[in-house]
């Protein structure tokens, strides 16, 4: 942007919005009819190529968009805001100086809800695929594209789906942010309603059952910046009224976030805290929230409820989709074996996702059922119809040539000057689950679902992003640093593969060997602060410390006002904890990682990736943890689980003794990322080491026996080993996570955890002092370190080769109190 620089964007905006209220109102002062139709046309194409309108008039509004954000903010000599304290009276003076009595503009929120019930409402890859492609292209351009001018012209009826007035009266400027499947964006007053049912009607129109909803409300400019006002703002309540009611007043304590015995300044500092952008934006959550659940709001004047419902014919004599149950329209047999059948919502999943893939040769049989729907119509000269997350991230290594060369040193997809070889361009990204499990080495079948979700974003807002400006920069420095932190994390541990087609494939053709590279990986979602990611699984464990890691190094190195006052203590990691790096990030992430065959039906990998997401979420928080955590669980056999996994744990992999003040957790997720690298390098340890697998497997087996009996035995198998084998274990496994806590010596494969028996969840009491009420809780990483043996893979110069042990018998495996 040559003239519109990052800084004066909501400033645009804010005098775009005053400049054409004041241009159609009929009470405007005879300075502001001066803009002609021509002129506020004029203005709007500079604004649309982001360049600033050059005369008197535009800089005049400029100037009181300027002036308010000033009244409120300035910043200092690092170039962070600082707010001012002003007073209702200040603020009204400020008003009328400004001329502004009697202005409002609106702010709108909106965006799809249920993006998963949407996504996943169909096991197959292909239609999960193209949901997800088809979502990100309303979030990341459609939503853009209003906001510019685009009208949506509807090829069957040859109307605009968007009137000439709306289009001419916004601008790109206008958008706060549009990332993460929501947009949050100023507009005029006049154009709210029309603005909030076009968004809406924007997701009907393409996907036809995904849930959207949009709101907006019109605030006094003011209002941006000093949150919400009375009508006279004279008798807005203010810092001193808080102070003196909120003794008598539960809910304006709970409004305000404070607590009881909070000294006068606290209460002062909660109150600024809360009165600025974030409560104008906290005021449209609350009602979008209520629209997305069928109420009714006073503000909608004239809205229904839901604007545009989905609506189905289910008529029992008609024949029914494959997936969802919904009247069918097509029945496809070009595509498998057997005839697909599809209804209309699966029938535009499944042409974008192969669309997105590139599977032309395959997607003409949508040219007769999917009828005039033609989602690229409004695509610009060049662009993609619709852009994969894998094109994203070739264009990302295009733009790296460290991380290119090391994701592709021989070149088999990219060229040396990063450009996309011909012969791959069709047919380099992987097409189903099997393609990805089939390049995993030493697990082939396998893949690995990641889940990843930010934390901290909540109070990270409320305390630190108070303008329309930062909550701009916040929502862009989130999504690069999610976007960016999936691409490295896939650059730094995998690998072009080369696939040969088989029978399980859509590639294979009989009596053709056609090998071809591809990318071995999925990317079904990048949101604002969320990725799923599917990727074969002897590298997924690698990518989600990496992915954790690079969020927070991303988030610190790129960007500003992220970086921790405190570092955080030692004592939260379990891996030698004295060699921990202390955390010093704001914000971070949790992941689940499950690992699990190909053929596992994705709707219930999804679920339990979620489950191990949340866990690893409850976790960060139980320990008091600001960096990342990551909880993961290898599923050999779907039939493996008939419950949800944290009551597979509870039931299953804990265990008290009778009469025993000692509790066995027999398992050592989640992890931080201190404590997952750990276990990563331990892994590599056992596997450079002459372990036989039996005994591996049947030292986990004797953990439920017994806190001595796996000692004893560990002990017995252990010293059967080579003297380099056991100083690979003393040094990777029993002296970096198994030292006794009253001595020097260790207790392997034991860890120690001291809670009390009414200990709280949200403290971590991992070294507390042992009382006479206290358990002793026995946990080990020993089940995690066989399950993630062939999931691992070493590096070439780890690989050594060990003489054998010799075989071993276990010694008395009778269980001892």
């Amino acid at each position: 942007m040559p003239n519109v620089i990052e800084e004066t964007w909501i400033s645009v905006g804010l005098a775009w919005c005053l400049a054409y209220s004041q241009s159609q109102s009929t009470q405007s002062a005879p300075s502001a009819a001066d803009i002609s139709k021509a002129t506020l046309t004029s203005w709007r194409a500079s604004l649309c190529n982001h360049t600033l309108p050059t005369d008197k008039s535009w800089q005049t509004y400029l100037d009181t968009a300027e002036a308010v954000k000033a009244f409120f903010y300035k910043n200092d000599e690092n170039g962070q805001e600082i707010s001012r304290e002003r007073s209702p009276g200040e603020i009204s003076q400020c008003i009328k100086n400004n001329n502004l009595t009697d202005t409002r503009i609106g702010l709108i929120y909106g965006g799809v809800t249920r993006v998963k019930g949407y996504i996943f409402e169909s096991a197959n890859l292909q239609e999960i695929r193209g949901g997800s492609a088809l979502l990100d292209r309303i979030n990341l351009k459609d939503l853009r594209a209003i906001f510019e001018g685009e009208q949506f012209r509807d090829n069957n009826e040859n109307v605009l789906l968007i009137s000439d007035k709306l289009s001419q009266a916004l601008i790109p400027q206008l958008i706060v942010y549009s990332t993460g499947g929501n947009i949050l964006a100023l507009c005029p007053e006049a154009h709210m309603t029309e603005l909030t049912n076009a968004i809406e009607k924007r997701y009907a129109q393409e996907t036809l059952t995904a849930d959207a909803c949009a709101v907006g409300e019109a605030f006094n400019p003011v209002e941006l910046y000093a949150g919400l006002l009375s009508e006279k703002v004279l008798e807005t309540p203010w810092e001193d009224d808080v102070i003196q009611h909120r003794q008598h007043n539960p809910i304006l304590s709970a409004y305000f976030s404070l607590r009881e015995g909070d000294s006068d300044a606290s209460v002062k500092k909660a109150f600024y805290r809360r009165k600025n952008f974030g409560e104008l934006v906290g005021r449209l959550t609350n009602q979008f929230n209520q629209r997305r659940n069928g109420t009714d709001s006073p503000l909608a004047v004239g809205r229904p409820s839901r604007r545009y419902p989905p609506m189905f014919e289910t008529h029992p004599y008609l024949k029914r989709d494959d997936s969802d149950a919904r009247s069918a329209i097509a029945e496809v047999k070009d595509l498998t074996d057997q005839p697909l059948t599809l209804s209309e919502p699966s029938a535009r999943k499944r042409w974008v996702g192969q669309k997105t893939k590139r599977e032309e040769q395959k997607t003409a049989w949508a040219n007769y059922f999917c009828g005039e729907w033609t989602p690229t119509q409004n695509q610009k000269a060049g662009e993609a119809a619709f852009e994969s997350w894998v094109s994203r991230f070739e264009t990302f290594l295009a733009a790296h040539l460290d991380l290119r060369q090391k994701y592709d040193p021989d070149e088999r997809i990219l060229t040396s000057q990063g450009k996309l070889k011909s012969e791959v361009q069709k047919t380099r990204e992987a097409r189903s689950l099997h393609e990805i499990g089939a390049s995993s080495k030493g697990s082939k079948g396998y893949v690995a679902y990641i889940y990843a979700d930010g934390n901290n974003m909540g109070k990270y807002i409320r305390d630190t992003i108070h303008t329309p400006e930062a909550y701009r920069r916040f929502s862009q420095d989130v999504f690069d640093a999610t976007e960016q932190s999936v691409y490295r994390a896939i650059a730094a541990h995998l690998h072009p593969y080369e696939y040969e087609p088989d029978a399980k494939s859509s590639r294979y053709k009989k009596g053709e060997t056609g090998k071809v590279w591809i990318h071995p990986f999925e990317i079904v979602t990048i949101g604002g602060d969320d990725v799923l990611l599917i990727v074969p699984a002897q590298n997924a464990v690698e990518v989600a410390y990496k992915l954790g890691i690079e969020f927070e190094n991303i988030l610190l190195t790129d960007k500003k006002g992220y970086q921790l006052k405190e570092a955080s203590p030692h004592r939260i990691h379990r891996y030698r904890p004295d060699q921990a790096a202390p955390s010093k990030c704001k914000l971070s992430t949790s992941s689940g990682v499950l690992i699990t065959a190909a053929n596992t039906p994705i709707y219930y990998a999804n679920d339990l990736v979620t489950q191990l997401q949340k866990s690893a979420k409850q976790y960060r928080k139980q320990v008091n943890h600001p960096g990342g955590t990551v909880d993961l669980f290898v599923l050999k056999a779907v039939t493996m689980l008939s419950a949800r996994i944290n009551k597979f744990r509870e039931q299953g992999l804990e265990k008290q003794p009778s009469k025993a003040r000692h509790k066995l957790k027999l398992y050592g997720a989640p992890y931080t990322l201190h404590d997952l690298n750990g276990l990563i390098g331990t892994v590599k340890a056992l596997k450079r080491s002459s372990f036989p697998k039996s005994q591996l497997y049947q030292l986990r087996s004797l953990l439920e026996r017994g806190k001595r009996t796996a000692i004893l035995n560990y002990r017995y198998f252990r010293v059967r080993l080579s003297s380099s084998d056991q100083a690979l274990l003393r040094e990777h496994f029993e002296e970096a996570w198994c030292k006794a806590e009253t001595n020097d010596g260790n207790i392997a494969p034991w860890m120690t955890i001291k809670q009390s028996d009414n200990s709280s969840s949200d403290t971590d009491s991992r070294k507390e002092t042992p009382t006479k009420a206290s358990v002793t809780t026995y946990e080990t990483i020993w089940r995690e370190l066989v399950e993630l043996l062939p999931f691992i893979e070493l590096e070439p110069a780890d690989e050594t080769t060990n003489e054998p042990a010799p075989p071993a018998t276990a010694p008395n495996q009778e269980a001892t109190p």
